[in-house]
């Protein structure tokens, strides 16, 4: 039992599990908007266990097929899979057993989350091999986590509403803009590998520049959430904030010094998740 729980560990650091942060504030924003303040327990409970299970699944599927890519990219080559720290069929196990998982969660939630958990789960694992064919994978990527919040909201009042789909929307280009300066460190690799991605058909100056403008879309559609919920001045007062660190996120960062990818990548953007779902929570508490 102690080998397994190890694996189980090797496989939440290969696919970076303390990332579930980037989308978990987005879920709960839906889920807020959709109760019109704090959901129950239960189904924070099994929201938060969907949550886990889809992105565990989806993660470590994208691990398992990319294992050839990452085993010649110098960026991850160092990956346990590459590396054969952990076999293939303990992954595929890990795949199936947190797909479960999220099925199963969805349907504790009402019968609707559990009927477009099916797609939605193809739809997760599909992202994987965009790569292969389309530079626009950073958007598939970006769309597949605007499942978060909408599947959240869709999981409380069991309809699909206009206003999460808002949130969504905004989640897709804020998740498409940050993908496309994170891939601008494979831009070599993408080219000998012949990878899409906007980085290697643009050049990372005109991508950069891309990236800003996917922000700008995403900061527009964060601005119509609030406006379609009636949200008032903590709401926006926060989306200011979201502006402020997608500022940051891009100034620290050009086509001729990238050396600063993390704090753009991980900090800048877990502190907009965070503070857009305080924002939400708040204005949502003290309407």
């Amino acid at each position: 039992m102690k080998g397994v729980f190890k694996r189980i560990g090797i496989v939440l650091e290969a696919i970076k599990f303390e990332h579930t942060l980037f989308a978990l504030p987005f879920a709960f924003s839906g889920a807020v908007l959709g109760a019109k303040g704090l959901p129950t327990l239960g189904q924070s409970f099994w929201i938060l266990l969907a949550m886990i299970g889809a992105r565990n699944s989806a993660m470590a599927f994208n691990r398992l097929v990319d294992k050839p890519f990452d085993a010649e990219n110098p960026r991850t080559q160092d990956r346990a899979l590459p590396k054969r720290v952990i076999s293939r069929s303990f992954f595929i196990g890990f795949i199936m057993a947190s797909s479960v998982i999220f099925i199963f969660s969805a349907w504790m939630l009402n019968p609707l989350t559990f009927a477009l958990s099916f797609p939605g789960l193809a739809w997760i694992l599909f992202y994987s091999y965009t790569k292969r064919f389309t530079a626009f994978s950073h958007l598939v990527l970006g769309f597949s986590l605007s499942f978060a919040p909408i599947g959240a909201h869709i999981a409380i009042k069991g309809t699909i509403e206009m206003l999460p789909i808002l949130l969504g929307l905004g989640t897709m280009f804020w998740v498409g803009g940050f993908d496309i300066l994170y891939s601008c460190l494979d831009y070599e690799f993408d080219q000998k590998a012949r990878l899409f991605s906007i980085p290697r058909f643009f050049g990372i100056k005109k991508a950069l520049r891309i990236a800003i403008l996917f922000h700008v879309v995403a900061l527009f559609f964060f601005i119509q959430t609030g406006i379609s919920g009636g949200m008032g001045a903590i709401y926006f007062g926060g989306v200011v904030l979201v502006f402020i660190f997608l500022f940051m996120e891009h100034t620290v960062l050009s086509d001729r010094d990238l050396s600063r990818i993390n704090f753009s990548f991980f900090t800048m953007n877990g502190m907009v998740s965070i503070v857009l779902f305080l924002a939400v929570l708040f204005d949502t508490l003290l309407k």
